[in-house]
């Protein structure tokens, strides 16, 4: 297990891409399938991107990993979507997807829910598409730095989304809330941060490589958004059932997501 703070060397070096979508996206067995993660980001990024009004010109992804489910309904919202990895083979698998070569994980159940929720079933081709044609570069990034994109410069964002990354790439409360001022410097006056997170676990699995998370809890998080100048619009937490398997993989307690809207800069 991993017991203290991985560092981003370790992912550098052994972080296997496609296991890790297979683990915990894999159709049938896939940890965040089962669980129900999955589903219930998806919905909420999908409310987001619709009735709750979140659009504009630039999003940008920060630590996607090698997945795209999140940029699955912005992509209908934003002209442009930037995705940005501290990982080299992640940016690469991305790149992969985006050339659309062959073997590479197969999200179509994932692209299927989603073209359902939109009411566009069976569009799974031009969905694959429209994203494809809106993630218009895939960057480095490390959201430790306080320019987190450092040396690219963009435009202010008109929102940052981040699911699964800042508990794996912190190692303690007070770091988180550095990367949260990081991440707001993307972002304009009135743009949205999401974040897609895990609550109350301190390591997950890839392969046979343990990873740290940092064990993070609503209160903690809803004070350190809006300590950085921002306004909560949505939270919801998803509780987890206990299932030994999935939790010997990775041992978190719930989900969370939070929409909050740039107020301030801090």
């Amino acid at each position: 297990m991993a017991t203290t703070f991985t560092g981003p060397q370790l992912y550098q070096e052994n972080f296997d891409s496609q296991i890790y979508l297979e683990t915990y996206y894999g159709a049938v067995s896939g940890v965040f399938i089962k669980d129900g993660y999955l589903n219930f980001i998806l919905r909420k990024l999908h409310k987001t991107f619709t009735s709750g009004g979140v659009k504009g010109d630039l999003m940008i992804d920060i630590g996607p990993g090698p997945a795209i489910y999140q940029e699955l309904s912005a992509c209908e919202v934003f002209k442009e979507i930037t995705a940005a990895d501290f990982t080299d083979l992640n940016r690469e698998y991305l790149e992969k997807w985006r050339r659309n070569e062959p073997g590479l994980f197969d999200w179509t159940p994932v692209l299927k829910f989603v073209c359902d929720l939109e009411g566009r079933s069976g569009k799974i081709a031009e969905k694959e598409e429209k994203l494809r044609k809106t993630l218009k570069r895939v960057v480095p990034c490390d959201v430790t730095k306080s320019s987190p994109l450092h040396p690219l410069v963009l435009p202010k964002a008109d929102c940052v989304l981040t699911v699964g990354c800042l508990e794996c790439a912190c190692k303690d409360e007070e770091a988180y809330a550095n990367v949260i001022k990081n991440l707001s410097s993307l972002l304009k006056v009135g743009g949205h941060l999401i974040i897609g997170s895990v609550l109350g676990g301190t390591d997950f699995r890839c392969g046979k490589m343990h990873f740290s998370i940092i064990n993070l809890n609503e209160q903690f998080l809803k004070k350190v958004v809006t300590d950085t100048g921002f306004v909560i619009e949505d939270m919801e937490v998803l509780h987890r059932e206990f299932d030994k398997p999935m939790f010997d993989i990775c041992n978190h307690t719930s989900g969370i997501f939070i929409l909050a809207k740039k107020a301030k800069d801090v």
